[in-house]
């Protein structure tokens, strides 16, 4: 139990457990149908845990964060516990999320780290493999291509976004897309600022429609839940899965050995994930955590973010493959095959352009007799009239409304992007419980399933919990780092990150501890990496990885002689 004492004296009593417990109960509400009854069944066998922290409220932001993510982990035990009793029959079966490990999953990229240095270390980069193909990462000046900047009307902010690429969003304000002058943060902060104060969001969301860029006026709740794409995405539940074929018949789990001393449930379950940075990579993360062999294809011609991978990748196998070649078309076609998930992280229709959506999957491994499980993670859903359109974390976090309430729960009256890609991991839990369901009603009922999520649904989920009472919201600012609450609007997700980090550290060691984090050798990095252990255990069940991480594109295309490594299974 949290206590808060305001300047009245009053005092307010605020259980992160029994929030986590309403928010578990939301979230069955608005998914409805989409829980299978047979993993509402486990709902009451549910606890949440706590280790040192007894309760606390780790973030310095005014969203209830770790009880929304516990809640998702909570159904998604509960998926992990239903594919049990199919495969391994119990009476009944406890299932426990540690609010601890829940919430450091929300920043476990931040919390991970390769040779002990984490992502802000100076020479990070010498143990990471260079996939930061156009420098939009590396070179301060192209990076901040991706920020939060206020336009030419007072109060009026837009996020401008470079993506992976950041020419042409610099570009678009005026700018070159290499400015070797400018290596100061302030300083490319102001210039970049400057240009964009040039225009109106109207105007920049016109130029970033005819460019195709990231991009989005910075909204708050109440305005986006005024807007058409709001008031469909609202009345939709967090996550679909729908049904693509019914001529294919119910597949049994393989039956191979699982690794330790306690069964998995997706022992030998194999999954293609075709997904960068952070959100469909959490997807394949967890289902790496329960067993599955998840093997990461990238395009070698494909940006991504270096260090992203020492977490996203943990568990899992990585080949590189450039789908509009026919040499690797056929290989990538000959994995599909034994595929049993596919994990879609791309801009709605770019895989269908290259001949692998939903359907065209179906058309391709139609013969086997095998349906399959298509789980599709983008920004903005896939419904409304944003559908489609390009984004990312900050991108969601600014058109939903969380922006504003961030910088308002710091005391100031700007939005500010939140610390970490908490919405990213967040929506990943969403995409691990839509790859759940699919896999246990094709292995009851036949069957191939299509599985959506979005970074905007996990918003709106987030948003719809409400925030913490101004009471806690003031005690946050009163207990964590002043530098923290000095940020603007204009500052760096990274900065914000940073600043947040630091404030965690000295409040929270416990979540620093060896019970939160493991460390063991990745031979593909060739050396030691840190990761978040999983937050979710399943009695008669082993909830934990069979290998280490690894950078993008270290292993051969091939489901063959997969390594086991007793000192993560161990773990």
């Amino acid at each position: 139990m949290t206590v808060i004492t305001t300047k009245t004296q009053r005092t307010l009593d605020y259980s992160v457990v029994d929030e986590t417990k309403r928010a578990l109960k939301r979230v069955i509400q608005l998914a409805g149908e989409q829980v299978p009854k047979e993993f509402s069944q486990h709902v009451a066998g549910v606890t949440f845990s706590a280790g040192r922290g007894q309760n606390s409220i780790y973030l310095p932001c005014p969203f209830k964060e770790t009880e929304a993510t516990s809640a998702l982990k909570a159904v998604e035990g509960c998926a992990a516990a239903a594919i049990a009793d199919f495969r391994y029959p119990a009476k009944r079966r406890r299932i426990d999320v540690d609010l601890d490990r829940a919430t450091c999953f929300l920043f476990s990229a931040y919390l991970s780290t390769v040779d002990g240095m984490d992502k802000a270390h100076p020479s990070v980069k010498s143990k990471l493999k260079d996939t930061d193909l156009l420098h939009a990462q590396s070179i301060t000046y192209r990076r901040l291509s991706a920020n939060l900047y206020e336009t030419r009307n007072p109060g009026e902010f837009f996020h401008l976004h470079g993506s992976l690429e950041a020419t042409t969003a610099l570009n678009m304000v005026g700018l070159k897309g290499h400015r070797e002058d400018m290596i100061d943060y302030g300083e490319c902060v102001k210039l970049i600022e400057s240009h964009v104060q040039r225009f109106s969001a109207t105007e920049l969301e016109k130029m970033n429609a005819e460019k195709r860029q990231a991009g989005v006026t910075c909204l708050k709740w109440e305005e986006f839940q005024k807007t058409k794409h709001g008031q469909t995405l609202i009345k939709e539940p967090p996550w679909t899965v729908d049904t693509l074929e019914d001529f294919s018949p119910p597949v049994p789990f393989p039956h191979v050995e699982s690794t330790g001393s306690r069964p998995q449930i997706l022992a030998g379950i194999k999954v293609l994930e075709l997904c960068r940075i952070i959100a469909g990579p959490a997807i394949g993360r967890t289902l790496a955590e329960y067993g599955a062999d998840v093997m990461k294809v990238t395009s070698p011609d494909l940006s991504d973010v270096p260090f992203f991978q020492v977490d996203g990748n943990m568990g899992k196998h990585t080949t590189d493959l450039n789908l509009r070649i026919p040499a690797d078309r056929k290989i990538f076609e000959g994995l599909l095959q034994e595929a049993d998930v596919i994990l879609d992280g791309y801009r709605p229709g770019s895989l269908e352009r290259l001949g692998y959506g939903p359907q065209q999957i179906i058309e391709l491994t139609k013969h086997r007799s095998r349906g399959i499980v298509y789980v599709a993670e983008d920004c903005f859903g896939h419904v409304g009239e944003w559908a489609g359109r390009a984004g990312w974390q900050q991108i969601a976090d600014c058109v939903s409304g969380v922006a504003w309430a961030q910088g308002k729960g710091m005391g100031l009256n700007e939005p500010v992007v939140p610390p970490f890609p908490m919405s990213d991991y967040g929506t990943g839990c969403m995409g691990a419980i839509a790859a759940l369901t699919g896999l246990y009603q094709r292995a009851k009922s036949g069957g191939s399933y299509f599985g959506k999520v979005s970074l905007v649904q996990y918003d709106i989920f987030l948003l719809q919990l409400g925030l913490y009472p101004n009471s806690i919201q003031a005690k946050q600012r009163a207990i964590h780092d002043a530098a923290f609450f000095q940020l603007k609007h204009n500052d760096s997700v990274d900065e914000v990150s940073k600043r947040a980090l630091k404030s965690i550290k000295r409040l929270h060691p416990e979540l620093f501890e060896e019970s939160i984090c493991h460390e063991t050798w990745s031979k593909g990095f060739g050396a030691s990496v840190k990761y978040v252990r999983p937050a979710v255990s399943v009695e008669g069940t082993r909830n934990g990885f069979s290998r280490s991480s690894r950078p993008n594109g270290f292993d051969a295309p091939t489901w063959a002689d997969w390594e086991f490594e007793d000192e993560v299974i161990d773990a």
